[in-house]
């Protein structure tokens, strides 16, 4: 890794060093008290996930957290990686922001998701920025821009509404330039793959292409059914049929913690009071992610160890981000599966336990200049940090038709 020399301009728009993580002691102890002293409730009364996040494994994530767990490991990690902070928009913002070697390297802005940080992205840092040391040729070398998102990690709480995707999205434009990148391309998933296209809306002559892992494909008169539970009003083919069930038994069963956030985001006092509440509350995010997870604490970890989760759930407890994060999904107006209308160079990674796998029909469909589409067979929600080196292969496989042109 290099760090650039940052410009700056009025105190407003400086680009500052991010000081060093270094979490009090006393912090690290009463994390470990709160997690010691959880009341727990009485056992799930089925022999699956689905009351919800299971007692065993709450358990046993406790047991590892309060005893084993280092966060001074991640805390080095993160001290070694060159991170910023800037003001936008009145809103402090904190990224990383990791020039390659390769100074023909393509400009490149990351945006996590939740229950996501800039955690998701550590194992991609190296092989997007040196590619010539993972396998990959020099001329696929990219340099890297990962923000936090407001309210999320590094970057604080919004001190006033309307911090939804498009604000986000125009808060990278603003960064990107403030950076001397005039045209770079955009990756996400998540929320971040609603940032990254609404940055292809916004901006299309600036974000020139754009990578997504969790794409904006499906057909409104499919959504709307899978929404309420109706039967597919077309035939679909085999894919289609795929990516229309696991809508539509995401929408049935697996929505709930984001009704609540959407409605009711501040109730939650239990994320900024309980660690435990924090923790199963983000691992209920979708069950597929869920059963990858959960084996990891029992010792057979999947594409997630028992440290990567911990590294994200700490992350959010010492910043205290449970809360102003959720915000995010009540400040929100946009649909996250639903068409766009992006019109510049879009690459496609549909992993097979996503929330739904996209299917290249759809994707064609959506995206009119659809330049890469990969099916995996393994893979979830959490793609950059599961399966980091098929999510580069598909990185640089996007946007090496538009290198010439940046």
């Amino acid at each position: 890794m290099t760090v650039v020399a940052q410009k700056t301009g009025s105190d407003t728009a400086a680009i500052r060093p991010f000081p060093q993580v270094n979490v009090p002691e006393s912090e690290l102890t009463e994390l470990r008290r709160r997690i010691s002293a959880t009341r727990w409730p009485s056992r799930e009364l089925v022999d699956d996930q689905t009351q919800g996040v299971q007692l065993a494994m709450t358990q046993a994530l406790a047991r590892y957290w309060a005893t084993d767990y280092d966060w001074r490991r991640c805390e080095a990690r993160l001290n070694a990686i060159p991170q910023f902070l800037t003001e936008i928009d009145g809103q402090e913002i904190h990224f990383i922001h990791v020039r390659s070697k390769n100074e023909n390297a393509l400009p490149l802005i990351v945006t996590h998701g939740w229950p996501g940080s800039i955690i998701e992205q550590l194992k991609i840092i190296d092989p997007l920025t040196d590619p010539a040391a993972h396998g990959a040729g020099p001329s696929d070398a990219f340099h890297l821009v990962i923000p936090s998102m407001p309210g999320h990690g590094f970057s604080p709480a919004p001190t006033t509404l309307g911090w939804d995707p498009v604000r986000i999205a125009k808060a990278w434009l603003v960064l990107m330039e403030r950076l001397g990148y005039d045209r770079f391309v955009a990756q996400g998933g998540d929320w971040g793959a609603n940032v990254t296209q609404e940055l292809a809306l916004l901006a299309p002559t600036k974000a020139i292409a754009i990578h997504t892992n969790m794409p904006g494909t499906v057909p409104a008169d499919i959504l709307a059914a899978a929404k309420s539970g109706a039967k597919s009003p077309v035939a679909l083919s085999g894919d289609e049929l795929h990516a229309f069930e696991q809508l539509s038994d995401f929408y049935a069963k697996h929505l709930g913690y984001a009704v609540e956030m959407t409605n009711r985001p501040q109730t939650l006092y239990g994320l900024s009071d309980s660690p435990i509440a924090l923790a199963s509350w983000m691992l209920d995010h979708d069950k597929d992610s869920y059963e990858m997870i959960a084996p990891a604490f029992f010792g057979h970890p999947g594409g997630l160890s028992r440290d990567d989760v911990l590294d994200n759930v700490t992350l959010y407890w010492l910043t205290n981000t449970g809360i102003p994060s959720a915000r995010l999904y009540w400040e929100n107006k946009l649909d996250f599966f639903d068409i766009k209308g992006v019109a510049v160079p879009v690459g496609v990674s549909a992993f097979r336990y996503e929330l739904y796998q996209a299917p290249r029909s759809w994707s064609e469909k959506a995206y009119p200049k659809l330049v890469y589409y990969k099916k995996h067979d393994v893979g979830g929600h959490f793609a950059a940090w599961e399966q980091p080196e098929l999510f580069c292969e598909d990185v640089r496989g996007t946007f090496r038709s538009v290198r010439a042109t940046k």
